[in-house]
């Protein structure tokens, strides 16, 4: 199935345009998972299960996982999505945005080694950078367009030939880049005018949108602002809340009732990630430290 597809599927199956970023933060995690080696993927897989049923897709942020040398985890995380809630797509949150060969296997790497159904992408080197990723015919691509964070204006609104980049960047996006009908856009939600504006240029591409919540957006005004004339196309992200909060309380996230669409929770030990040998993190009292 293509990744627009299922997420047509999930906007109307599961009545929902959230988005779950799992952005796991050791240092911010439930005390019971203090010293565990499988914390990382415990944790995420934890969030996976709270939340499948009210979701559109799960957002893994790439860097979070490899930072501390857990690449493994990140990999048994998105198997583990398909394995126990399959009809949800992953959104693999790399923002490559090389060309030629290196993007080839940034391109490989997304959808072969991680079987990610999806990638966020910068395009500021151009079309040579999307089009590596358009050969995998059924995988979808985010291209960042009006980013959440003010510094975005240093080049977003810069104009150009009578249009804004942001503003060139979507246009292209709808048209001629896409070539396998598999792109989308990410726009903030800190900006609803120019969320409007996309969505106007880009009136059937699904947006991935951050920045509800600590960035300051409105979700009731970034919804206005950006869905689609049949009330979705948009994949609102939420990450802080579900996924960095956790040591305030130390405890887990709330419990819910299992949904009827995902098994509980459990930690088979045949799907321990394996241990690399590269570093790895460790929760100590000072703090986070690698081993």
């Amino acid at each position: 199935m293509k990744f627009t597809e299922m997420l047509s599927e999930r906007w109307q199956n599961a009545g929902s345009m959230l988005c779950v970023g799992l952005d796991p933060n050791p240092t911010r995690f439930p005390h019971e998972l203090a010293g565990r080696s499988t914390a990382l993927y415990d944790f995420c897989c934890g969030i996976i299960d709270a939340t499948a049923d009210l979701v559109c897709a799960f957002k893994p942020q790439i860097a979070y996982f490899a930072s501390c040398g857990a690449e493994a985890e990140l990999k048994a995380v998105i198997d583990y999505i398909h394995a126990n809630h399959p009809k949800v797509p992953v959104i693999l949150d790399a923002k490559r945005g090389d060309i030629g060969s290196t993007a080839e296997h940034y391109a490989r790497e997304a959808f072969e080694r991680y079987e990610a159904d999806c990638v966020t992408l910068s395009p500021f080197m151009g079309f040579d950078t999307i089009k590596p990723y358009l050969a995998y015919e059924n995988k979808g691509a985010f291209i960042l367009c009006r980013t959440s964070n003010p510094g975005g204006d240093d080049i977003q609104m810069l104009e150009v030939n009578g249009e804004k980049i942001y503003e060139r960047l979507a246009r292209l996006a709808a048209t001629e880049w896409n070539l396998n009908g598999e792109l989308g856009l990410v726009v903030g939600a800190t900006y609803p005018a120019e969320l409007a504006n996309v969505r106007r240029i880009a009136p059937n591409l699904p947006l991935l949108v951050p920045g509800i919540g600590a960035q300051g957006g409105d979700i009731r005004a970034c919804v206005e602002a950006g869905k689609t004339a049949e009330g979705t196309g948009m994949v609102i992200n939420s990450a802080p809340s579900s996924t960095r909060a956790a040591k305030t309380t130390g405890r887990k996230p709330p419990a819910r009732p299992p949904s009827p669409r995902a098994t509980p929770f459990r930690l088979p030990s045949d799907r321990r990630p394996p241990r690399t040998k590269s570093k790895a993190c460790k929760i100590t009292p000072a703090g986070l430290s690698f081993v």
